[in-house]
This record gives C-alpha cells, structure tokens and sequence, in this order.
C-alpha cells in the first residue's frame, strides 16, 4: 500500500465504526484526509481494532513520523551535565520516554485535531495507546490523581515508553498546592522512571497550555524538581527539557543559563 492508500483505508474503516457519520464523503486534498483520519482516531472508544487495521495503522503512523523527521537524543548535546533543551514535536524524539501531560480519565483528549501534546502523542502512538490506558483506569477503578504518573508502551512513537501524568489546573492564583502538585507530577515520572531502569525521559511543559500553570514559574519547579532528584538518588538518567512554543524556550534558556542553547527538531504537530 502507498502512504495514500493507507490514509483511505483507515478512513473508510474508522468511519463504519461509527454509523452516525455514514455517507460522509471523504475529501479530495491530502490535508482535507489527514485532518478527517485524525479526528475519527481522536474520537474512537477504546476498545480492540483488527490485526488488519492495526498493520495498516502502524505502518501509517510510523511512516508520517519518518517524514516528519526523527530526533535522536544521541545527536543532542547537554546544556549541563544529563540536561538537555529540545525545541521541537515530542512525537518525534527518540529516547527512551516521553512525558504526556494527561487528564484525569487518562484517555487522551477525544477532540477532534485538538492542539495538546496529549492528543498529538495520542494521535501518532496509535489506538493501542488509549486502549492501554483504559486497561490500567479499569485496573485502578478511580480516575488518576493529579500528581502521579503511570506508564505505558509507546507504540508507533520512536520513543519506548510514555509517563502519563495529570498536573494541576489552576483556575484563578497560583497556590502553594498548585506548585506542590506540579513538583510531584515531575517527580512521579522520575521515580517511575527509574524503576522501570529508563536511561532517558523527556518532559514537556506540564500544566502550561490548557491547565494555565504560568510558563516561568512552571520552568522553575520542572528545574528545581529535577536537579533535587538527581542530587538527592545520584541518578545518571538523562533528561531533556521538551519546548514547542518559543515564549518556553526563552524561560528556560534563561534558567538553565546564558550558554544553553536549545536543538530544535524538524516535527511539527
């Protein structure tokens, strides 16, 4: 199958799933088709799709990565000593974790071509992702807390594992809790890191964006949080700052020090 041929079968699939949207007729132009492919996976339930459609979709998704562009971590270089700052789509980084910023249903986000990075990593992991997810919300029968972090396979991503983690929302000023919430979201992910022996992890800019932790004092607890860890366990694990937006990236250059430079990648969500 071509890259095309691919799209339309996912399509045509997605949509007999879901019997409201039949006769829908699927457009033309290539940005029209992906648009509409990452909205039928944005909404689907999570429940078991086909060997056949899993195929199709694995070699889909792993194809628009490779166009995108991949980023090796082994290609970057330190701003300090095992810290790194990254500008580019996480989606596309190779390491050996990413950082979800997540919701309390730990499911992804269900609107269609939303902009959050949990529904790009959603998007480009795969339907296996939510799925996997939903198994571990069955498991813990209650929704994630805010703070703690869970762990799942990554799929279709060149990374190997993705850190889900819920951080907090802050609806008016900035708390005490709220920084406390935030420290412990980086954390989690850090200790659930080290004892799955992850050598990597790259955090994005958790409960910025959609939460509306303000980005600078959000850089600084991510810092702070880290570099205590790493001094307090004398952990080796490398980790990358992951920034999108440019406003990030001067809060963190700024914090980490005139000289740090960040790399950016070629991924664009």
């Amino acid at each position: 199958m071509t890259q095309i041929e691919r799209r339309l079968h996912l399509i045509q699939e997605l949509l007999k799933e879901q019997p409201r949207y039949e006769g829908m007729g699927i457009p033309e132009d290539e940005d029209g088709q992906k648009c509409l492919l990452r909205s039928l996976l944005n909404i689907r339930m999570p429940h078991p799709a086909s060997q056949e459609f899993l195929a199709v979709q694995d070699a889909y998704l792993r194809e628009e990565t490779r166009r995108k562009g991949i980023t090796d971590l082994a290609d970057l270089h330190p701003v300090q000593e095992g810290i790194y700052l990254w500008q580019g789509d996480i989606t596309t980084l190779r390491c050996d974790a990413i950082v979800n910023a997540a919701n309390s249903q730990m499911l992804g986000c269900f609107v269609p071509c939303h902009g959050c990075i949990d529904n790009a990593i959603h998007t480009f992991s795969g339907v296996q992702l939510r799925l996997a997810c939903a198994e571990l919300m069955r498991e813990q029968g209650h929704e994630e807390e805010t703070g703690k972090a869970k762990i799942t396979p990554a799929f279709n991503l060149p990374c190997r594992y993705v850190l889900h983690t819920v951080g907090p929302i802050v609806g008016g000023l900035l708390t005490k809790k709220d920084r406390d919430l935030l420290a412990s979201s980086y954390r989690s992910c850090l200790e659930l890191a080290e004892q799955k022996h992850i050598n990597s992890i790259a955090f994005c800019c958790i409960s910025t964006g959609e939460f509306h932790f303000p980005n600078e004092k959000a850089a600084e607890i991510a810092i702070q949080t880290v570099n205590e860890y790493r001094e307090r366990t004398n952990s080796k694990m490398e980790v990358i700052f992951n920034v999108f937006k440019k406003t990030d990236l001067n809060i963190y250059r700024k914090l980490l020090g005139a000289n740090a430079k960040a790399e950016t990648g070629n991924g664009d969500r």
